[in-house]
């Protein structure tokens, strides 16, 4: 999504008393107003909130006045007025502003620095251009409220806590946004969705090829990462996993052993009950008949 897009969100007003507050990362936002307005002469004269009012500009000029500073506007601004802060703003009229505006009351619990602090530091800045996802947040909102359907308020809550967390970091230092280096390691990521894989197929043949493509990887590269997270293979895992499962089954005496046998990717009996007798030392029958006690 675009500025140009923010130009269609005229529906952004419809949010009033459908998202009225949210939680984000621990703290509690309460939306107070929703502005859209189209590119026009307009000016707003000087006054001040009790709440924060943000606005991003997406197309025109204007002039943004905060106090004794006077700031100039253009497509992809955004300026922010505190709580308290006596300010103006002005549309040009040979190129008239078009703003989405939204007003929030904010209370962090947290002395500590972070993604907030943009919002709350006395004396910071009151113009970016750090628009980030702000565009698509505002184009988003605006179309849930234009149509709400089932689900809306779970959908709009998650929008509104995202649309403040992107307004305040439009406003952050940078030192308010690191964080230590975030270490990534897929591979047990990448040995789970291949476990899955094999779990989630245990009736079907299974090959190292289908799992290895299940995770986007080469068959090599594969196997080696399996055995190296789990100290098995790919194939003698699938056959644990299937007797495992055909344990199980067979204490239902409603389900033949023919239908166990298929159920975990055998096709035939004979091969299913040798496999069985080899892992749990009795065969299929034995099993049934014991209730599973002896295995379990």
């Amino acid at each position: 999504m675009t500025l140009a897009d923010v130009a269609t969100a005229d529906r952004f007003v419809d949010l009033a008393g459908l998202l009225e507050s949210c939680e984000v990362d621990g703290f509690r936002a309460d939306f107070l107003s929703w502005g859209h307005y189209q590119p026009e002469y307009w000016r707003n004269y000087w006054h001040s909130h009790s709440f924060h009012e943000v606005c991003l500009a997406y197309s025109g000029t204007g002039r943004f006045n905060s106090g004794d500073l006077r700031y100039d506007v253009q497509p992809g601004s955004v300026f922010l007025a505190r709580p308290g802060d006596v300010h103006e703003i002005e549309s040009s009229r040979s190129e008239p502003l078009g703003i989405a505006f939204w007003g929030f009351t904010f209370r962090p619990g947290s002395d500590e620095p972070g993604w907030w602090s943009g919002l709350t530091r006395s004396g910071g800045p009151v113009m970016s251009d750090r628009t980030g996802s702000l565009p698509a947040l505002i184009t988003a909102l605006a179309a849930e409220a234009a149509a709400p359907v089932s689900g809306y308020s779970t959908a709009l809550g998650a929008l509104g806590a995202t649309l403040v967390m992107e307004t305040a970091r439009a406003f952050a230092l940078d030192e308010d946004l690191a964080v230590e280096p975030v270490r990534r390691d897929r591979g047990p990521l990448v040995v789970e969705a291949m476990q899955r894989h094999l779990r989630d197929n245990l009736s079907r043949p299974i090959t190292v090829r289908d799992v290895a493509a299940a995770a986007h990887l080469s068959e090599r590269h594969a196997e080696r990462l399996f055995q190296q997270q789990t100290g098995a293979s790919i194939m003698s895992t699938l056959r644990r996993l299937r007797l495992e499962l055909a344990a199980q089954l067979l204490l239902d005496p409603a389900v033949t052993v023919t239908e166990v046998a298929r159920s975990c990717g055998y096709s035939d009996v004979r091969p299913f009950s040798t496999a069985f007798r080899r892992h749990y030392g009795r065969t299929p029958g034995d099993h049934r008949r014991a209730g599973g006690t002896e295995f379990v």
